[in-house]
C-alpha cells in the first residue's frame, strides 16, 4: 500500500479549502509555497515544513479536479549562488528575490537578516495568503510590518530580545504556533511541523492534515492546539 493509498483510508471529507472568512482557495491549480532562505538558514525550520508540504496528496485527489500534490514548493535566496545553512548543509535557491515567482504561503525560517530579503518579503507578503515564520524568523517578519498589531510567538530563548525590539507585538509564550490570520509564527525548530500542519487544516480540513500527521510518524498535536490569535 503507498501513500497516496493510506491517505485515502486515514482522511476523510473533502479537499475544498477555506480560509479564515470564508475565503475558497484550493482548486485545480497548484498552491505556491516559497521557503525563504539565506545565511545560516536553520535547517530543520526549513527542512520539517517542507517535508509537510512535499507529501501532502488531497484523499480526493484525481476529484474534483484537485492535483496529486496540491503544494508547489521552492526556495528564494539572495540570488541564486548556494546558501550555506546550519550545519554545513548548502542548498541552492530556486529562484532569487529579484525573481521569485509570487507565492500563495511564505514560510520564514531562523537566519541571518540581508537587506534584498527583508524587502522580498515585505512585498510578497502584501499578496500571500499566509506568510508564516519559524523560530527566529519572527524578527524578519517584525522587522516587515507584519506583526504590528498582532500576536506572534517565538524560540523561547528569545523572549525577552523580541519584546524589547517589538513592543508593538503581542508576544505569546509556550506555544507551539500562534495563528493570526494571514500571519503566523511557530516557536521554532520542531514547531515548524506542527505550523505546516495547521495550514494543510486550513487549506483543506483537519481530517487530512490527521491524514498526514500518521503518514509522517508526527505524534505531536501540537498542530492542533497551537491559537488563533
Amino acid at each position: 500500500m503507498n501513500r497516496r493509498e493510506i491517505m485515502k483510508f486515514g482522511a476523510a471529507g473533502t479537499a475544498i479549502a477555506i480560509l479564515a472568512g470564508g475565503k475558497v482557495l484550493a482548486s485545480s491549480k497548484s498552491i505556491k509555497v516559497a521557503f525563504m532562505i539565506g545565511p545560516n538558514a536553520n535547517v530543520i525550520d526549513t527542512a520539517g515544513p517542507w517535508e509537510v508540504f512535499q507529501d501532502y496528496a488531497p484523499s480526493t485527489a484525481g476529484s474534483l479536479g484537485m492535483p496529486a500534490s496540491p503544494f508547489e514548493i521552492y526556495t528564494v535566496g539572495p540570488s541564486h549562488d548556494p546558501v550555506t545553512m546550519t550545519g554545513g548543509l548548502v542548498v541552492v535557491p530556486h529562484y532569487s528575490h529579484a525573481d521569485a515567482p509570487q507565492p500563495n504561503v511564505i514560510i520564514v525560517p531562523a537566519m541571518r537578516p540581508t537587506e534584498s530579503g527583508d524587502r522580498w518579503l515585505k512585498q510578497a507578503s502584501a499578496k500571500a495568503d499566509i506568510t508564516a515564520s519559524i523560530c527566529t524568523g519572527a524578527f524578519h517578519l517584525a522587522r516587515a510590518g507584519l506583526f504590528d498589531g498582532l500576536a506572534a510567538t517565538t524560540h523561547h530563548e528569545f523572549y525577552d530580545s523580541f519584546s524589547r525590539q517589538f513592543p508593538n507585538v503581542d508576544l505569546r509564550k509556550g506555544r507551539r504556533f500562534v495563528d493570526s490570520g494571514k500571519i503566523m509564527s511557530a516557536g521554532g525548530l520542531t514547531s515548524g511541523i506542527d505550523l505546516a500542519l495547521h495550514v494543510v487544516a486550513r487549506y483543506f480540513n483537519e481530517s487530512e492534515a490527521a491524514g498526514l500527521a500518521a503518514w509522517l510518524e508526527h505524534d505531536s498535536e501540537g498542530w492542533r492546539t497551537g491559537i488563533r490569535a
